[in-house]
């Protein structure tokens, strides 16, 4: 992994490329991985900071949410842009299957590049690490699984909904709400208002 040449496309068609090898690479790499972990990072846990994005056409956004952040980040260097869409692959995954935790996981993922760069630089064999790696996931999956806890009563679900809110209890209470009435299979969405007020609303049976 540590090995591989990353290239560069200038223009359509066959043209030149950028090309660089080695500590070279590795080096471009991690500043990306580094400069994306950092403006994500600010938004962890419940006394996160938010960040402000500039979007083309329209107004400043401003967001806590660490895969949105992921997201609106580009650099001018594109070998430094190739690191920072490693770290947003594994935040837009850990948003697709879990639904949170993305800031948690962005900054997980810089470490262990951080600390396999610094690795790989005094001479560790790149496969070993990555075997390293692999062996020490397996063992911290399984200690969450032993760790885990279901949740499943309505002032459980709210407290986690809650956290995910920001710590806005009127949203906590109303997800709790929501859960209970459709059970942890049903489906819940959300739509924009037209008034001050956040409503839940039930719909039986297909809705369309």
């Amino acid at each position: 992994m540590w090995q591989r040449t990353f290239t560069r496309r200038m223009q359509y068609g066959s043209t030149p490329k950028d090309i660089r090898y080695s500590m070279e690479a590795r080096k471009a790499l991690l500043i990306g991985v580094e400069n994306l972990v950092k403006a994500v990072g600010v938004t962890l846990g419940p006394k996160g900071r938010n960040v402000v994005l500039e979007m083309p056409y329209a107004s400043p956004k401003i967001t806590k949410d660490g895969v949105t952040v992921a997201k609106h980040i580009e650099f001018e260097n594109s070998f430094e842009n190739l690191g920072a869409n490693l770290v947003r692959q594994v935040a837009g995954l850990t948003n697709d299957n879990a639904g949170d935790g993305t800031t948690t996981a962005t900054i997980l993922s810089g470490a262990i590049f951080r600390e396999g760069y610094r690795s790989v630089a005094t001479g560790t064999n790149p496969m070993d690490l990555k075997r390293g790696i692999d062996l020490a996931c397996r063992e911290v999956l399984a200690s969450l699984a032993e760790q885990a806890k279901p949740v499943t009563s309505k002032s459980e679900i709210t407290q986690v909904a809650m956290i995910s809110a920001n710590m806005d209890n009127e949203i906590g209470a109303l997800i709790g709400d929501a859960m209970q009435q459709v059970g942890k299979d049903g489906i819940i969405t959300t739509q924009e208002g037209r008034s001050l007020n956040t409503e839940l609303e039930l719909v039986e049976g297909m809705s369309f």
